[in-house]
């Protein structure tokens, strides 16, 4: 217990001096082995382990979702899915948020990144909003907390991370994650329509579409309901494994992007470039987190966690909520994949000795990550935001995302409660 605690402390010391986080991780991880065991093992590990995470088959599913989201987002998909809600929400008091958000449910779908989906919409809502006068406060928290919806609609790295590591069914975690993220939706705009209550200046009416046009829009956002039905409904049904059907989204958004001749010779280049270097970037986190938690379990804390809970017989929610608050304290320091991949090894087992759902856990977990994302003081997509929009105060974006947190809070307590909300759609799958 006592070395995987200095472990912990060292790890969060490299992290603090601005060491990676995979090399924080990985260094950590096989000082300690090296320490527990022998110098030769631990130099032993890390071929193996980058090896076998190189070579994994189901890791393919990664680079796929990748791929296929970058597709997306080169064939102009988001600007047409923010055009579309625009037109049915933007006559609204506060509705260009709304349509961000809704937006941002929409791309996350096709994405299944929160920084990603964020970046995406500061680029295309946030113009709109500063033409109609939008205060920066909503503008920016609504992108920021619109954002979070990357990691928690299907398909999602980080859901499938979180099932490669618990052996949990991936398509099971889908299938869970449709209507938190259809009740986290509903919940941040309902936080834009308390912002704009209580402010009205702070996000005014645009003008209003006919009919027509909102149902115009539409026609331009079938792609991406197609990918999705496609995607995940064949995965929910058995049709083929998640491995298969990444690489069927991503094969789909490489046939939409050349029909709508989005697609040239150095796009094309740059997509594969960036895809790759994205998983790069992944592959490397998850090695390192691998070698840390191959530490971790030489040690005796995995152990000494769950028999402290079965021993003293605390009680299953205050442990959830402990557990919840080391993830939203996490988030304002750490990126999401990172923040999964260090605490997953500590905490699944106790989940599992307590009779929890691992499907159950794996939503809860994303829903914790999400607001850690928008958490001061580091949460990530607060700095993305900043840093696409110079002039836009810290403080503000801080103030921007505080109601959208709260809403965040609300879903999470709504899936404690009442866990049918992630279970139900998965207890038809075989």
């Amino acid at each position: 217990m006592l070395e995987a605690l200095i472990g912990l402390l060292a790890f969060m010391a490299l992290a603090l001096a601005r060491i990676p986080m995979a090399f924080a991780m990985g260094i950590v991880g096989f000082a300690g082995v090296a320490y527990k065991l022998n110098f030769n093992v631990a130099s032993a590990m890390i071929a193996q382990v980058t090896y076998e995470t190189g070579l994994a088959y189901t890791l393919s599913v990664v680079p796929l979702f990748i791929l296929m989201g970058n597709f997306v987002a080169h064939a102009r998909m988001s600007e047409e899915l923010y055009h579309a809600a625009y037109c049915f929400l933007g006559h609204k008091r506060g509705g260009l948020a709304m349509s961000t958000i809704v937006a941002c449910a929409g791309f996350g779908a096709i994405c299944g990144s929160s920084i990603a989906t964020a970046a995406t919409f500061t680029k295309v809502s946030y113009p709109s909003m500063r033409k109609y006068g939008y205060k920066d406060t909503l503008a920016a928290g609504s992108i920021a907390a619109g954002g979070t919806l990357g990691i928690l609609i299907p398909p999602s790295v980080i859901m499938v991370i979180y099932g490669i590591l618990t052996e949990t069914n991936i398509g099971k975690l889908f299938a869970a994650g449709i209507i938190p993220g259809l009740v986290a939706t509903i919940l941040l705009c309902l936080a834009v329509k308390w912002i704009t209550w209580r402010d009205p200046a702070s996000g005014p009416p645009a003008e209003p579409r006919a009919w027509p046009e909102r149902w115009a829009s539409l026609r331009h956002v079938w792609p991406v309901i197609v990918l999705f039905v496609l995607v995940i409904g064949g995965i929910y049904v058995g049709a083929f494994t998640a491995t298969e059907g990444a690489g069927i989204g991503a094969g789909g958004a490489f046939v939409f992007a050349l029909v709508r001749r989005a697609l040239t010779w150095r796009i094309l280049f740059n997509v594969l470039v960036e895809s790759a270097r994205t998983t790069s970037m992944l592959f490397m986190i998850l090695i390192g987190a691998l070698l840390f938690a191959n530490f971790v379990n030489y040690t005796t804390m995995p152990a000494d966690l769950k028999s402290f809970v079965t021993q003293f017989n605390v009680h299953p929610t205050l442990v959830i909520a402990a557990i919840c608050l080391v993830y939203i304290l996490l988030g304002t320091a750490m990126e999401e994949l990172s923040m999964m991949l260090l605490t997953v090894p500590l905490f699944f087992p106790v989940i599992t000795a307590l009779g929890y759902d691992p499907v159950w856990f794996g939503i809860l977990v994303v829903v914790v990550v999400q607001i850690g994302m928008i958490s001061p003081p580091v949460g990530m997509n607060i700095f993305v935001v900043k840093n696409l929009l110079r002039h836009v105060s810290i403080a503000d974006v801080f103030r921007g995302v505080t109601p959208f947190t709260f809403a965040l809070v609300a879903l999470l307590v709504t899936i404690v409660a009442f866990p049918g909300v992630v279970t139900w759609l998965p207890g038809f799958m075989r």
